[in-house]
């Protein structure tokens, strides 16, 4: 009988030596508290990857006791309390925690070893977030078993180690990129249950509170979401609830029929009764933002029975093809949008919802809505500058609330092209929601076969230059550029960040100068970034440096990097949309105008000094960092030097 583990009452630790005591300089640690803010920063590096290193020994030892304690019964053991809860009960009662807590450990330790090995060797050698495992490991819980596993596995794992940083949506999208595109049937068949399966409920709460809540198809909960939303805004600026809480009321308000109002109590406050019914009644189209490739509409592509020992892992079909064609003088490629609406006029009043689903092809359908002027003229605008003010960056958010949201499709070379060459064991394509991440090919077929669909272009299917801003002002972006970076960013590119790139602001990296824009910050598909609200404004009036450029080995995409005040610099986004469509390379913009025509009997007026100094500062700062790392012949970290992504 072993009495390891029994220390004295109030120990800190039993079962070996306690850490506080312990020899830090030998497990690497600083000596001191007493560094500087870089210093700090690295040792919190250096301890993120620690944890993941701590965390992957934990589930070895996990595994390990399934192993010993669950395998060798788990095939015949019937037992209510079988060996596999007998196990989780010992880990439990070890580390005093519920039973429930105890499987879920149980539960990735085993799914780890047997299911994703290549991502359990990322979690030890620290570059992925002990945080993402569980993500990962439920979204790819249905791979269990299936031919195409290892296949999974190291395409996850390999894009894990990529250079970059990881927020859990990428994370998330990353895993469900995989699973859907090489499992169509069982994906539709899923899906298809769970549309059967969907609910209304209620639940009682603690304090008089009460849930209400309801299942329904991703496309659908994102319009109600934004009905929701675009009520709860009618509010002034000293509303006291907080965003929830408006919400909360507003979709009581919604389904009562009830007058919505703000609670300042001002009495000159214009939104102290708000007639809910004709908000929802009077709002512009809500088009949900979806995005996908040409062969995603056209079905699956019959793949070969794929093996565990694949060399070549790839998040989607074609890429090859795509990137060689990048390496030559890009062509204006075309983006077929389906828009998906619902709706009728209504005293010359349109209501309507939908989805647009949008396709990339040298070859593309062009059927466009009377609505698409008015779209386009709107969504051309969605674009708030780096040097704007706040009241100006609000009152552009909220016009784009009005707005029609695009669904764009970024697409590849054509089929034939691919079946030319031997490519990756992969069988479908996927689509991306706005603010949901990865829906299946099948979905995404499911939407645009609706008989109210409308097909755009990004493009014109010509070899000719998208154009990259407005005609009459090279401040602002185009239609097709802004749609553009948000399809190629997906999300706010500030390390992990999760804000979809639709809910945010369009960012002009290098800061645009109004009076000499020939200096730099162009409006460019280069120029401009997606930010969040609250990350534009940390950029613009903190002392935190972004930059992007073209990357050198992969022609068509960027590397960003964001450089903390004291210099620490970060890596960006290491997914995004050129992962999930790689025929956004083959998207290209013409040079934007080198100068912006004066308004007549208007001077243009300067930024603030200390602003343009700043400007200023920052642009020389960049570029004595680009041109110190091509004096020293400095890449882009491979992906085994990568720092933790988080």
């Amino acid at each position: 009988m072993s009495d390891r583990g029994v220390g004295a009452a109030g120990a800190a630790q039993v079962g070996g030596v306690p850490w506080p005591a312990r020899d830090h300089i030998a497990l690497g640690l600083p000596p001191s508290f007493d560094l500087p803010v870089g210093g700090h920063l690295d040792a919190l590096a250096d301890l993120a990857a620690g944890a993941g290193y701590l965390e992957w020994r934990r589930y070895r030892h996990a595994a390990a006791l399934h192993t010993e304690l669950v395998v060798p019964e788990e095939d015949y053991d019937e037992r209510a309390v079988d060996a596999y809860a007998q196990c989780a009960a010992r880990i439990a009662t070890a580390l005093s925690v519920s039973q429930y807590v105890a499987e879920r450990l149980l539960d990735n330790a085993v799914a780890l070893r047997d299911r994703l090995p290549r991502v359990f060797e990322c979690l030890r050698d620290g570059v992925v977030s002990p945080t993402f495992i569980r993500t990962i490991v439920s979204r790819t819980e249905l791979i269990h078993g299936r031919p195409y596993q290892g296949l999974v596995d190291a395409d996850i794992a390999a894009a894990l180690r990529k250079p970059g940083t990881w927020s859990t949506a990428r994370v998330r999208d990353l895993c469900d990129q995989m699973v859907y595109r090489r499992d169509p049937d069982a994906v539709r068949e899923r899906r298809e249950e769970a549309l059967k399966g969907r609910c209304f409920f209620t639940e009682a709460g603690l304090d008089g509170m009460g849930t209400v809540g309801a299942t329904m198809s991703a496309e659908r909960a994102a319009i109600v979401a934004r009905v929701v939303e675009r009520l709860a805004s009618q509010v002034c600026k000293h509303d006291s609830r907080s965003k929830g809480a408006r919400a909360s009321d507003a979709l009581f308000a919604l389904v009562k029929h009830a007058p919505f109002g703000c609670d300042c109590a001002r009495p000159d406050c214009a939104f102290t009764v708000v007639d809910a019914d004709e908000v929802a009644a009077t709002a512009a189209r809500i088009v949900i933002h979806v995005v996908t490739d040409t062969t995603t509409l056209t079905g699956p592509v019959p793949a070969a029975a794929p093996t565990a020992d694949t060399a070549q892992p790839a998040a989607h079909p074609q890429t090859q093809e795509a990137n060689t064609a990048a390496t030559a003088p890009h062509a204006g490629r075309s983006a077929d949008e389906v828009e998906i609406t619902d709706g009728a006029e209504d005293g010359g009043v349109e209501n309507e919802a939908g989805v647009d689903v949008a396709v990339v092809d040298e070859a593309a359908v062009d059927v466009i809505t009377a609505d698409e002027a008015a779209v386009n003229e709107v969504a051309g605008e969605n674009v708030v500058a780096d040097d704007a003010p706040v009241e100006e960056a609000e009152a552009v958010e909220a016009e784009a609330d009005e707005a029609e949201v695009e669904e764009t499709v970024a697409g590849e070379d054509a089929a034939a092209d691919a079946a030319a060459e031997p490519g990756p064991e992969l069988v479908d394509g996927v689509g991306f929601v706005a603010g949901l991440g990865i829906i299946s090919g099948a979905h995404v077929r499911d939407l645009a076969a609706d008989p109210e669909a409308v097909i755009r272009p990004l493009g014109d299917g010509t070899d000719t230059p998208l154009p990259a801003t407005q005609p009459a002002d090279p401040y602002r972006p185009s239609t097709a550029l802004d749609t553009y970076i948000r399809a190629r960013d997906q999300y706010c590119t500030w390390p992990g960040c999760n804000t979809p790139a639709w809910d945010g602001d369009l960012d002009h990296i290098t800061e645009y100068d109004h009076t000499h824009p020939e200096r730099g910050g162009q409006t460019s598909a280069t120029g401009l970034g997606a930010k969040c609200r609250f990350h534009h404004l940390l950029k613009t009036f903190g002392d935190f440096i972004d930059d992007q450029y073209l990357d050198p080995d992969h022609p068509g995409r960027i590397i960003r990097t964001f450089t903390i005040p004291e210099g620490r610099t970060v890596l960006g986004p290491a997914h995004t949309g050129f992962d999930t469509h790689p025929g956004l390379d083959m998207i290209v913009f013409g040079d934007p105008p080198a100068t912006r025509p004066p308004s007549p009997g208007t001077e243009p007026t300067r930024p603030a000094p200390r602003t343009e100094q700043k400007h200023a500062r920052r642009r020389q700062e960049r570029n004595r960092n680009r041109l110190r790392n091509n004096l020293n012949g400095i890449r882009p970290p491979e992906p085994d030097d990568a720092p933790p992504p988080f």
